[in-house]
């Protein structure tokens, strides 16, 4: 697998996760139809008065309305997810590979969907939505998955958990399976809330109707929730007052984020600050952090400094050299030239400005200028 196959992966993971899961819950219905024929078929070769009659038929009635509504919306969801996996593919097929030259205008095709899940991710939800309408991409961006996390992010900087609970009980059996951490946490929240509040008896009430049932995996920090209840918020003891602390309405949406990414099989960062890492690394040299470093090097700026810090070095096995005036690669065809001052041009670009100046050469960062014939040759190692 290519580095941009890993990169793009995430496209087409999404849609697919989302419809192998429609397609399980899809056989869980059929199994469901296969249940309730025969329970009917059992019924019906057992005696029975007329009113016991309806009555089963009326229930089986009711519970196969009910799992068609199922199978109804289920069809629904695997269209639309097969028509994303659909258009993803098509767009990677139409996108290719960059030809040579063409990587700027290959990428122009790729940035507004990158740009698009950055915003998303950032909360930019309307901005998000009006560049992937503009730009006929809606096939190709979670705009939905995010539209539902909006709301929950946003009631969870109201301090609201309500919609955050919900989402968890829609999910739980599949927030089971990657051990989420999170309707606990929501849990402990709120009841230290009540706590903060001086609600005591509403708090006890509260541990024990919902945070009992975590008490065989999480009892360290279910003990120590508790003990808030003695504690009480402003207290100065350390691992009771960070429970009071307002921080945690923001650690709980970023855990919220984690799992939301983790459920629909997304990666943790956006897809402009993968590509961003890949190109700072490849990129990043110690050369690159010098006060003689080239100002058009990326790296030469603080804040792309910055991002780089925790990326690795840059690995390069053999030199190459770009000139400085025509952008070309200097090698055995456009050997480099190094003037008296020092500075190296490639030799192409030294006999097309001395053929303007009667044979002389100007360098243009110093002004020295000097006899073409003047200048050596180097040798690249």
């Amino acid at each position: 697998m290519t580095s941009n196959d890993s990169i793009e992966t995430p496209l087409l993971r999404v849609p697919f996760e989302s419809l192998r899961r429609t397609t399980r819950e899809r056989k869980y219905v059929i199994d469901e139809v296969q249940s309730v024929v025969s329970t009917l078929h059992e019924a019906s070769t057992r005696p029975c008065s007329r009113d016991e009659g309806e009555k089963t038929l009326d229930g089986v009635l009711q519970r196969l309305e009910g799992l068609k509504r199922k199978l109804h919306e289920t069809t629904k969801v695997e269209e639309v997810e097969a028509r994303r996996c659909k258009a993803r593919l098509e767009h990677l097929v139409s996108i290719g590979l960059p030809e040579k030259d063409e990587a700027t205008k290959w990428n122009d095709k790729r940035m507004d969907r990158i740009l698009a899940d950055y915003m998303l991710r950032r909360g930019y939800h309307r901005s998000a939505t009006q560049l992937a309408r503009e730009r006929q991409i809606e096939d190709l961006v979670d705009v939905h998955i995010f539209a539902e996390a909006h709301a929950i992010l946003e009631g969870l900087a109201r301090q609201d958990c309500s919609a955050a609970l919900q989402w968890c009980a829609q999910h739980r059996t599949r927030l089971r399976k990657i051990r989420s951490k999170l309707e606990f946490t929501l849990r402990i929240q709120e009841f230290v809330e009540l706590v903060r509040q001086e609600r005591m008896l509403e708090a006890i009430a509260y541990s024990r109707q919902h945070l009992s049932p975590w008490s065989d995996l999480y009892q360290a920090d279910l003990q120590r929730a508790l003990a808030a209840l003695a504690f009480r918020a402003g207290t100065a003891c350390k691992p009771y007052a960070a429970l009071f602390e307002e921080g945690a309405w923001k650690e709980l949406a970023e855990l919220f984020r984690k799992d939301l990414y983790r459920l629909h099989s997304m990666p943790l960062d956006s897809q402009l600050s993968i590509h961003l890492q890949a190109g700072l690394s490849a990129l990043k040299t110690p050369q690159s952090y010098s006060s003689t470093s080239n100002k058009e090097d990326p790296l030469s700026t603080e804040k792309f400094q910055k991002l780089a810090e925790q990326l690795p070095w840059s690995k390069h096995v053999h030199s190459k050299l770009i000139c400085a005036i025509t952008r070309d690669l200097m090698n055995e065809h456009n050997p480099p030239m190094v003037l008296p001052n020092g500075a190296v041009y490639s030799q192409k670009a030294v006999q097309m400005m001395a053929a303007k100046n009667h044979g002389i050469f100007t360098c243009p960062k110093t002004g020295v200028s000097c006899d073409v014939n003047d200048l050596r040759r180097a040798y690249i190692s």
